[in-house]
């Protein structure tokens, strides 16, 4: 597939991390197959706990499920966190511990704490209407900062695989490790092990997998033959389990299965009949409480306030996607971020941001985005900005047609020709739609430009109507994202339509 159109490279939020490092490995633990499981649980109760609590008509009942939940300390990331945008980031972390149920999946583990090879966030637009679960590969090389162990001593801050942040530091140090790396804020923190994660599964009824051909994996407990296949309990979490048995036996081919797999667990969730079936939801809530430990912040009506605002929400608008990642020189068994890929998708993710509604007075149609002309003015002192925000308009559709400067000015405008009073207004509408944080009212009225210069747009032909100018002021809000996910990722999402037969 192509790799598509590559974002603009954009400014970073923080200085770059140093090469010339080598990754410690003093913390890290010895590695090995029998050791490298990763169970799904915690991600779709994490999902599909929030979207269902509401639905049931009895307060009294939620306190009880409330009260079988095994609840983690609240996130302690330190002071200087990422600031808020209304987002909704759920850290999802699966546990390999060998305790008590566990005991079977690694005798010879038990009493030597848990570990986690599935590190995913989990990320609700401002606007609750699209979700993207973010996996982080476990063999990412990333600078890990400096936290506290699990018996309170300080671990020094170096360059070593993610998922050591978990293993020696717990759930806070990779809670700092991810808003570090990403500058994006966790609000919450949801946990969950191997017999939660099919106790989930049987509650749904099962989940159809299909399989490109037979498999027989010891380590993973699967033995299918070819083609589909309803899988549950042993069946289902060695499916999500297994590594080498399916694909190329990388852990980003199973990532890809893991998100195949969540998005068939909230399609059977939304349209299988569950939410309609208070036998079956009582199964599935009681097997999710049983798994999960999310933060103590979650609180049962934390958790309806967010199922209230995410009702509408269904598998259709969830994606899944891996970031984006390449192979770490030092180890070939290793993978580092992928430059600038990497930056401008965490750069999506923050620029996500809350937007204002229209005013109820509004009465403007709506304008489709490739029906309108935009020239972009720059009037900050930041070199490059026309042409920076003329790119974001365009891969959003917008017929960019020229950029240029204008005289500085404090207060971004949006203006049209006054000879275009009639309609201008609703063009100017369509750009200011994509303004983050807040709407700007378009005018009449135009700003002379400094030496403009064409843009080279990729619509065909041009659209007829008004010509929309945008002026970039000093209190320049951003342009909000169509997608957490940029458009050189497009072709590595999964979701809904994912063909698990691939």
């Amino acid at each position: 597939m192509s790799e598509g159109r590559r974002a603009p490279e954009r400014p970073q939020h923080r200085p770059d991390r140093h090469p010339d490092q080598r990754p410690d490995r003093r913390l890290d633990r010895p590695s090995g197959p029998a050791r490298r499981i990763t169970p799904l649980a915690w991600v779709s109760m994490a999902l599909t706990f929030v979207l269902v609590v509401v639905t049931l008509g009895g307060y009294a009942y939620y306190r009880s499920i409330d009260g079988d939940i095994d609840r983690l300390p609240p996130v302690d990331a330190g002071p200087s966190r990422p600031p808020e945008t209304g987002a909704l980031n759920v850290l999802l972390v699966g546990s390999d511990s060998r305790e008590g149920d566990n005991k079977k999946y690694g005798a010879k583990s038990q009493g030597l704490g848990e570990r986690t090879d599935t590190i995913m966030v989990l990320h609700i637009s401002p606007d609750r209407d699209k979700a993207t679960m973010i996996s982080f590969p476990r063999d990412t090389m990333v600078m890990i900062p400096p936290c506290r162990s699990h018996s309170g001593a300080m671990l020094a801050g170096g360059l070593r695989q993610i998922n050591s942040a978990f293993n020696d530091g717990g759930i806070n140090c990779t809670v700092r490790t991810l808003e570090s790396l990403t500058n994006i804020k966790i609000n919450h923190i949801v946990k969950v092990d191997f017999t939660g994660f099919k106790g989930i599964v049987d509650a749904l009824g099962g989940i159809e997998i299909c399989l490109p051909k037979a498999v027989n994996d010891p380590k993973a407990k699967l033995v299918l033959s070819a083609g589909k296949h309803v899988v549950k309990g042993e069946q289902a979490l060695g499916y999500v389990r297994t590594r080498y048995a399916l694909g190329d036996g990388s852990d980003l081919g199973r990532i890809q299965r893991q998100q195949v797999f969540l998005t068939k667990v909230l399609d059977k969730i939304t349209d299988g009949g569950l939410l309609t079936d208070p036998v079956k939801l009582n199964a599935f809530l009681r097997a999710g409480a049983k798994a999960v430990s999310p933060d103590t912040e979650l609180t049962l009506d934390r958790m309806v306030e967010i199922a209230r605002s995410v009702q509408g929400l269904t598998a259709k608008e969830l994606k899944g996607i891996t970031v984006p990642v390449e192979a770490y020189p030092a180890d070939k068994n290793r993978v580092q971020l992928k430059q600038p890929d990497a930056r401008n998708f965490f750069e999506a993710v923050r620029s996500d941001v809350n937007v204002t509604p229209p005013s109820a007075a509004a009465t403007t149609p709506k304008v489709a985005n490739e029906r309108v002309r935009v020239q972009v003015l720059n009037g900050t002192t930041e070199l490059g900005k026309a042409g920076q925000v003329a790119d974001e308009l365009a891969d959003q559709g917008f017929a960019v047609v020229q950029v240029g400067n204008a005289a500085p000015v404090a207060t971004t405008s949006i203006r049209y020709a006054k000879k275009d009073a009639d309609n201008g207004a609703a063009y100017g509408d369509a750009v200011a739609a994509r303004l983050s944080k807040d709407k700007r009212t378009p005018v009449a009225g135009k700003v002379a430009p400094v030496n403009p210069k064409p843009y080279p747009t990729k619509v065909t032909p041009l659209p007829d109507g008004p010509i929309v100018q945008l002026v970039i002021g000093a209190d320049w809000p951003g342009v909000r994202v169509a997608s957490a996910i940029p458009g050189s990722l497009k072709d590595k999402v999964v979701d809904s339509t994912t063909n698990p037969c691939l």
